[in-house]
């Protein structure tokens, strides 16, 4: 099943999700549809708080599907370790149409679990350090506008609010 992308505005996208006790039928499910909604959105990266579910679990695929190995399932995942900096252009799903340079970790090492509950470290370089900087973020009510000076964050917000106004959003 596909889900809608949760947009800007939401309030499932501005606070912290819930950590993920359980991991049953029922999650790995979810973690399908995820997959299933990121690659339709044409994304390479998504947490459960932007299908509308307040659950610590993102998925990431930097292949966009092209290669089925490349899939990375984070249940309640933790930044332990960054390393180096980087300045790339970014987007998200839930910001459709905006995109801007955002300073991120070059290398980044994680602690999550898998849909089985087993605990895992992983350590991520270049775009994968960014997806994962960025999901991360999202599982605690963040958005990568936070990352921008308040000019082009407001730049934004305030083309945001008017597309709200015309019924564009």
């Amino acid at each position: 099943m596909i889900h809608p992308i949760v947009k800007y505005g939401d309030e499932v996208l501005q606070k912290q999700a819930a950590t993920v006790t359980v991991f049953d039928s029922e999650l790995r499910r979810l973690i399908e549809e995820m997959f299933e909604s990121m690659y339709a959105a044409q994304g390479v990266g998504l947490a459960a708080p932007q299908i509308g579910i307040s659950k610590r679990v993102a998925v990431i695929d930097i292949t966009s599907g092209k290669d089925p190995k490349s899939k990375i399932v984070a249940i309640n995942p933790e930044i332990i370790a960054t390393e180096g900096k980087q300045t790339e252009e970014e987007g998200c799903l839930s910001l459709p149409g905006f995109r801007s340079s955002v300073k991120r970790p070059e290398k980044v090492t994680i602690r999550a679990q898998d849909a089985k509950g087993h605990e895992f470290t992983m350590r991520g370089e270049g775009l994968l350090a960014r997806a994962l900087c960025h999901e991360t973020d999202h599982l605690n009510g963040r958005l990568f506008i936070a990352h921008l000076s308040a000019l082009k964050r407001e730049f934004i917000l305030r083309k945001v609010r008017k597309m709200m106004k015309l019924g564009d959003w």
